[in-house]
């Protein structure tokens, strides 16, 4: 009985060959049809801007999913499926691995300074080599950069990280990583803002589509997204008053 409730809980899904898979942020992909959040890993958002080394900034969340993705390259992957997603249902939690390979992505994106190691996480812990990356200024940690996590929240508050964040520049610092004019990555033309009548509902944020006629009217999106997906994922909700445009 428990060998079959283990079998239900986590199993391992097909390996995924490199055309089955799209990297949609450095600890989120998809395989198949099915979306994985790396369990354990806090990715910068695709749309997160970081400083790096020479106090520039620069798309880091765009930059580390590119870096996942080479880091993929043509290889097969497979994931052990730890179940949905608590905070959003149509996604799941996996462990990811290269076929073929003994160290998971979701070890290797933070051995490599793509991503943070997650607070919270059902079945990996990364704090060890967090630690090491940050000694070695590896990806991230080089220059200066909140975590996805706070990024995502909006927490223009939040601890600033890596070894190039400079003491006497913290407000100059804060405005760079939380844009007032922020620019969508391309084919990302969801807007979304943080909104508090949004909590109401159990989100941080609505989005609005082009189709919409609110669309126009909001000039200083907090966030870009690429699909409606990928706006619920990350706890916003359509504007209520998004609707088509009357022809």
């Amino acid at each position: 009985m428990r060998f079959l409730i283990a079998f239900l809980v986590l199993f391992s899904a097909a390996p995924a060959s490199a055309a089955d898979i799209n990297v949609k942020d450095a600890g989120t992909i998809q395989l198949s049809g099915t979306t994985y959040r790396l369990d354990g890993v806090d990715a910068p958002a695709f749309d997160q801007i970081c400083l790096n080394e020479f106090a520039d900034a620069y798309a880091c969340g765009a930059d580390a999913r590119e870096q996942l993705s080479k880091l993929i390259g043509d290889h097969a992957v497979h994931c052990d499926d730890l179940g949905p997603d608590k905070s959003f249902g149509k996604w799941h939690v996996g462990v990811c691995t290269l076929d073929g390979a003994t160290t998971s992505l979701n070890q290797q994106v933070v051995q490599k300074g793509l991503a943070l190691a997650a607070a919270s996480s059902i079945k990996s812990g990364f704090k060890d080599d967090q630690a090491v990356a940050q000694k070695d200024a590896q990806g991230l940690w080089k220059g200066c950069f909140v975590s996805g996590a706070d990024f995502r929240h909006g927490n223009k508050t939040s601890a600033l990280l890596g070894v190039s964040c400079r003491s006497d520049k913290q407000a100059e610092t804060r405005a760079i990583l939380f844009p007032s004019e922020t620019v969508a990555p391309p084919n990302c033309t969801i807007k979304g803002k943080f909104a508090i009548r949004a909590h109401v509902t159990g989100n941080f944020g609505i989005y609005h589509l082009q189709a919409c006629r609110t669309y126009e009217t909001l000039i200083k999106p907090d966030r870009w997204f690429c699909s409606e997906e990928d706006a619920q994922a990350e706890g916003f909700r359509r504007a209520y008053n998004c609707r088509p445009r009357k022809k």
